[in-house]
C-alpha cells in the first residue's frame, strides 16, 4: 500500500503534512507493511497531541518529530525507533503520560520516548543543573536501550538545520552544547555522517563570522580543486586497475571544522594545513588495504611520521582504517584512508550499521557494537559517584578521543585517556584491581602510580588484599571510570570506618613531625576543628578519611610555627590567611621570591614552617620539586587591604642624592620602604635594594614605571632568588 496519497499526507485540518509521505516512503523500502502501518499510527496519535502547537519559525510543531524520524528512516532503524522519534516529544509537550504510550504501541516505544523526554516537570536550582540531570537521565536510558541516544542525536539534528529561528542567546547556547556533547557522542558512536553535519552546524551558529571567513578562505585557496581532486583519482583508479585490485575511490575536501579545530590546536594558518585535501580507496577484503597502501606509497611520496593504522589497532568506537598523508602534485598534501566496504559502512553508520544484529545472532561487527555498549555500560559506574553536573563534565572529557593504547602482560590491549596514570590503568581492569593495587610495573620496572603512561607501554598492576583507594588519587587520575570508582569507595565508607582512616592518616602525617597524636592536647585538637568549622574531632577525622582534608595540613595546623636554620624561606614572614585551599592552617610567604597577590604560586608543604608560598618561577623551588607528594594546589583570595612584602634591585649612577631621590620617587607611589641596602659599588655605578611593602602585582608594577623614568636610574627589576640565592 502506498500511504503517501493516503489521508495521512494531510494535518488535521486538512493542510498538507509535506514530511510524511516522503518518510513512508523510505520505510517502505525496508520495512514490512504491518511495521509501517504502525508508524502511521504513532504519525495520528502525534499529530492529534501536538494540534495548534507551532514551533518558533511558525511551522506546525508535528514537522519537527516526523523531520527527526526521517533522519534515522535514513539510517535504516526500525519501526519501534522510528514511532519513538514521532512521539520523542508528546510526554514534554502534551498532557500525554508514558503509560498511555505503552498502551498504545508498546512498553519499548514508551521507554524510548521517555528516555528522550527533559526533566521539566522536576524544580532544580539552576538550569545547568536541570540540563545535566537530563543529559544524565537520557545517558543512563541509553545504556539500556542504545536508540535512545539514536533518536536524540537526529532530534538535535533537526534543531540544529533550524536554529536560525531561535533567540541568539538560546542559539549560541545550543551550539555550544552540540559542540561539546553531541557531536563527540555521536563520533564515540561511530557515527560519523551524523559527527559531521551536527559539527558544521554547531560551528556555523556559534561562530557565524568565523565560519564565513573560513569558508571564503578555503574557496580561495581551493583553486583548481575539482581539477586537482579529479587528477589523483584517477591516478589512484588506474593503480588499482593494473594490479587487478577492485576498489572504489572517492576524493573530497576536509570537513571545514576539522579545519578549524586543527588550526585552533596547532595554531597555524589555513596554508600551513597538511590535510584539507582526503581521498578514500574501498576496497573487498583487509589484506588488499595493505596492498592498495603499498600501491599509493609508490604514486605518491608518504609524509614520515603521518601513517596510523587503525585495522590492527582499531579507535574505541571500532572505527577501522589505514591512515596516510601523501606529498601529492606540486608538493600538496593529501590525506588517504584506504578500508573495506564492511569498514566503510561502520566509519559512516556506527553502532547504527549493526542494528539489525540481535544479541545471539551471528554476524560481523559484534565486536564494534560491544565497544559501543560497554563504554555506555561505565556510564553506569560514572554516575554513582557525584552530583549531575559532575557527572556531565566526566562524559564530556571521558567522550573526546585522544587516547593512549597500553598493554597488558598477556599483550591485550587497553585504550586509555591522553595523560592517564598506572591508576587508570587499574580501574579500566576492573575496579577490583583499582582499589587493591598498591604499585605498577612499566615495561618490567617497577614506578610510582602516579606515572603518566605512553602509546605502546605494557603495564603491570600489583594488587594486596586489604589495600583501599588512596583518597589522594583522585588528584591525578584522567579517566571519569577511576574518578568515580575512588569517589564511590570513600563515599560508601561507614562514618566510623572513615574516621578510622583519617585518624590513622593523621597520625602517619604527624610522624613526620616526630610528634604523635596521643601528644598533641585536646585543647588543640579543638581550636582547630572550631577553625575549621566542623562539629568535632570525629567529624576531622572523618574529613580526613573521605578525602575533604588533606592529612598533612591539618597535622602542620595541628603544631605551633618554628623556623629551621638552612632553609631558603626559613626568614618567611607569617600572615593573615590569603590562600584558597589552605584554610585554618598556617602560611607563610618565602622571602627568597616575595610572593605578592596576582603572581603564580606554588604551594609546598614544609616541616616547621606550614604552608610556604612561593613565587612559580623561584629558583630555590628546584630542590623542592623533587618531592610532589608535598605540593598542594593553591590560588590567591581577595587581599583587601591587606600588604605584601616585596623586593626590587635599582642600578644607579654614583652621584649625590641619588638614593634620596629613588626613596622620595617610592615614596609618592604611597608605598612604605621596610629597608634599604647597597648591595655592590663600583666607580661609576651602584646596585641598591629596596624593601617594600605593596597591595599587589599593579602597585608594583606602577612603582617599577614611576622609578625607571628617573634620570639618574640605568636599570630596575623585581627581586628573584636563584638557586641557593
Amino acid at each position: 500500500m502506498n500511504y503517501a496519497s493516503s489521508i495521512l499526507g494531510f494535518l488535521p485540518g486538512g493542510r498538507r503534512a509535506t514530511g510524511i509521505s516522503q518518510l513512508l516512503e523510505k520505510l517502505e523500502a525496508y520495512l514490512p507493511p504491518a511495521q509501517v502501518e504502525r508508524v502511521r499510527d504513532a504519525y495520528e496519535f502525534g499529530a492529534e497531541r501536538h494540534r495548534g502547537q507551532k514551533r518558533m519559525s511558525g511551522e506546525p510543531y508535528i514537522t519537527h518529530p516526523v523531520a527527526v524520524a526521517d533522519i534515522l528512516a535514513d539510517l535504516h532503524l526500525d519501526a519501534d525507533t522510528i514511532a519513538a522519534a514521532i512521539l520523542h516529544d508528546v510526554i514534554e509537550d502534551t498532557p500525554t503520560a508514558k503509560a498511555e504510550i505503552a498502551g498504545m504501541f508498546g512498553q519499548v516505544v514508551a521507554e524510548l520516548v521517555d528516555g528522550v523526554s527533559k526533566l521539566d516537570q522536576i524544580q532544580f536550582k539552576n538550569r545547568q543543573e536541570a540540563q545535566a540531570e537530563s543529559f544524565r537521565k537520557m545517558l543512563l536510558a541509553m545504556v539500556r536501550d542504545i536508540r535512545v541516544i539514536m533518536v536524540k542525536l537526529a532530534d538535535r539534528m533537526h534543531n540544529m538545520r533550524t536554529v536560525g529561528a531561535m533567540p541568539p542567546v538560546k542559539r549560541r547556547r545550543t551550539a555550544r552544547e552540540t559542540l561539546e556533547i553531541y557531536a563527540p557522542i555521536a563520533e564515540r558512536l561511530g557515527l560519523y555522517t551524523v559527527k559531521l553535519e551536527l559539527e558544521d552546524l554547531g560551528f556555523r551558529a556559534l561562530y557565524p563570522h568565523r565560519y564565513k571567513v573560513l569558508e571564503r578562505e578555503l574557496k580561495r585557496a581551493r583553486g583548481n580543486q575539482k581539477e586537482f581532486i579529479s587528477k589523483i583519482s584517477e591516478n589512484f583508479k588506474a593503480a588499482l586497475i593494473k594490479a587487478s585490485i577492485n576498489g572504489a575511490v572517492e576524493g573530497r575536501e576536509k570537513h571545514l571544522y576539522s579545519i578549524y579545530r586543527k588550526m585552533q590546536n596547532k595554531g597555524i594558518s589555513i596554508n600551513e594545513m597538511v590535510d584539507v585535501y582526503g581521498f578514500r580507496i574501498i576496497v573487498d577484503a583487509r589484506d588488499t588495504c595493505y596492498r592498495a597502501l603499498g600501491l599509493v606509497h609508490s604514486l605518491y611520496k608518504p609524509m614520515p611520521g603521518r601513517f596510523k593504522d587503525y585495522i590492527a589497532i582499531p579507535r574505541v568506537n571500532g572505527y577501522q582504517s589505514l591512515h596516510t598523508t601523501l606529498f601529492g602534485p606540486n608538493g600538496i598534501p593529501v590525506e588517504v584512508q584506504i578500508r573495506t566496504e564492511e569498514m566503510h559502512r561502520i566509519a559512516e553508520s556506527g553502532i547504527a550499521a549493526h542494528w539489525k544484529y540481535k544479541a545471539g545472532e551471528s554476524g560481523s561487527g559484534h565486536e564494534e557494537h560491544d565497544r559501543a555498549r560497554e563504554w555506555l555500560a561505565n556510564l553506569v559506574q560514572i554516575q554513582e559517584g557525584g552530583s549531575s553536573e559532575e557527572f556531565l563534565e566526566s562524559v564530556k572529557v571521558d567522550l573526546f578521543p585522544d587516547k593512549v593504547y597500553v598493554f597488558t602482560p598477556k599483550g591485550e590491549i587497553l585504550r586509555l585517556a591522553s595523560g592517564a596514570t598506572a591508576v587508570d590503568f587499574a580501574y579500566a581492569i576492573h575496579t577490583d584491581v583499582g582499589n587493591r593495587c598498591v604499585a605498577a610495573k612499566v615495561d618490567r620496572r617497577l614506578v610510582p602510580l602516579r606515572t603518566p603512561l605512553r602509546n605502546g607501554q605494557t603495564a603491570e598492576i600489583i594488587t594486596a588484599k586489604g589495600a583501599t583507594p588512596n583518597p589522594s588519587w583522585s588528584n591525578f587520575v584522567v579517566t571519569a571510570k577511576a574518578r568515580a570508582a575512588i569517589r564511590q569507595y570513600l563515599k560508601n565508607l561507614k562514618r566510623g570506618e572513615a574516621a578510622e582512616l583519617g585518624k590513622r592518616l593523621l597520625g602517619q602525617a604527624l610522624d613526620e613531625f616526630s610528634v604523635s597524636l596521643k601528644k598533641i592536647p585536646q585543647q588543640r585538637i579543638d581550636a582547630v576543628v572550631r577553625e575549621l568549622d566542623l562539629l568535632d574531632a570525629q567529624e576531622l577525622y572523618e574529613k580526613i578519611g573521605l578525602g575533604e582534608r588533606l592529612a598533612p595540613l591539618v597535622a602542620r595546623s595541628l603544631l605551633p610555627a618554628a623556623g629551621t636554620e638552612g632553609d631558603p624561606a626559613a626568614h618567611a614572614e607569617s600572615g593573615p590567611l590569603m590562600i584558597a585551599g589552605t584554610e585554618g592552617l598556617l602560611v607563610t610567604y618565602a622571602r627568597c621570591c616575595f610572593p605578592i597577590p596576582n603572581d603564580p604560586i606554588m604551594a609546598y608543604l614544609s616541616a616547621g614552617r606550614g604552608v610556604m608560598i612561593h613565587r612559580q618561577n623561584c629558583g630555590n623551588l628546584a630542590e623542592y620539586r623533587k618531592q610532589p607528594e608535598k605540593w598542594i594546589s593553591v590560588a590567591w583570595e581577595n587581599a583587601a587591604d591587606r600588604l605584601f612584602a616585596s623586593e626590587i634591585k635599582v642600578q644607579v649612577s654614583n652621584k649625590m642624592g641619588v638614593l634620596a631621590a629613588v626613596a622620595s620617587s617610592i615614596a609618592e607611589t604611597e608605598t612604605n620602604i621596610d629597608h634599604v641596602s647597597l648591595l655592590e659599588r663600583d666607580g661609576d655605578s651602584s646596585s641598591l635594594k629596596f624593601e617594600l611593602q605593596v597591595r599587589d602585582r599593579k602597585q608594583l608594577a606602577r612603582i617599577l614605571r614611576t622609578v625607571r623614568r628617573m634620570p639618574d636610574v640605568l636599570r630596575v627589576s623585581r627581586s628573584l632568588a636563584s638557586k641557593n640565592g
